[in-house]
C-alpha cells in the first residue's frame, strides 16, 4: 500500500449534522473529545481539511499545548481545487508545514505554504496521497468537511473513523457527516464496521473499521 494510512475524525450530533444550516459552526465535542482530537493530531504525519472548512472556520490545525504539551504539529493539507485560500488564512501560519492541493488548471500564487498540483479540475486523492507518501508522510487524519470526507470514502481510501456523537439535534438541510450524492442502490452503499463504542464526556465516541480489515 504505496499511501498514507488515512482516518477520518469527526463530530456530529445525534442526527448526523456536522454544523448549523448555511454551514455555521455550532461545539458538539466536549473537553474529553477535544482532548483525544489533539491527542490523535499529535499522533499522525498530517492533518487534512478541504477549503470550505479554511473559509468558514480559519482553524491553525495544530496541536494545543493544553491538552498535549510538546507536541510536534503534524504538516497540514488543504484540498483547494480553485487556490481560493486567502493568504492571511491562519493554517499558512509558521507554526507547521503546510501543503495546499490543488488543480493544474489552478492560477499560479505565492503563498506560505507547498502547492501540491494533482488533477484537472477536482483534486486526484489517489494522486495527492501517492505524493504524500514519496514525502514520508505515513499516516493522514481527515477532519473534514462533509464533502472531503465523502469524497475519500467514495474513492476507497478510508481505513478508520472515529466519529463522536454529541447529545444534540440541529435537524433540517444542516450539512451532515458524509455530504454529496447519496447511495441509489444497495451496490453503492458505503458499509462499516464497528470496532469499539464507548461513552466519552457527555458523549458517544464510535470507531469504525472501513476496508475489510
Amino acid at each position: 500500500m504505496n499511501r498514507p494510512k488515512i482516518i477520518i475524525n469527526a463530530a456530529m450530533s445525534a442526527d448526523g449534522k456536522i454544523a448549523l444550516v448555511g454551514g455555521k459552526r455550532i461545539k458538539i465535542s466536549d473537553e474529553a473529545d477535544f482532548k483525544r482530537v489533539h491527542e490523535m493530531r499529535a499522533s499522525v504525519d498530517a492533518i487534512l481539511v478541504g477549503i470550505n472548512t479554511i473559509l468558514k472556520d480559519d482553524p491553525k490545525l495544530t496541536v494545543k499545548e493544553k491538552y498535549v504539551p510538546n507536541a510536534k504539529n503534524p504538516v497540514r493539507v488543504v484540498l483547494d481545487s480553485k487556490l481560493r485560500i486567502p493568504s492571511d488564512a491562519r493554517v499558512l501560519n509558521s507554526m507547521a508545514k503546510t501543503i495546499i492541493a490543488t488543480t493544474e488548471k489552478a492560477e499560479e500564487r505565492e503563498i506560505n505554504a507547498e502547492i501540491m498540483r494533482c488533477g484537472d479540475e477536482r483534486v486526484d486523492l489517489n494522486c495527492l496521497m501517492k505524493e504524500l507518501w514519496k514525502r514520508g508522510i505515513k499516516s493522514v487524519m481527515v477532519e473534514g468537511g462533509g464533502t472531503v470526507i465523502h469524497s475519500f470514502l467514495k474513492a476507497g481510501l478510508v481505513d478508520e473513523m472515529y466519529v463522536f456523537i454529541g447529545p444534540l439535534i440541529i435537524g433540517g438541510d444542516a450539512p451532515t457527516l458524509a455530504e454529496g450524492p447519496g447511495a441509489k442502490s444497495d451496490e453503492e452503499v458505503i458499509r462499516l464496521r464497528i470496532k469499539s463504542c464507548e461513552k466519552l464526556g457527555y458523549g458517544i465516541l464510535i470507531h469504525y473499521g472501513v476496508k475489510n480489515d
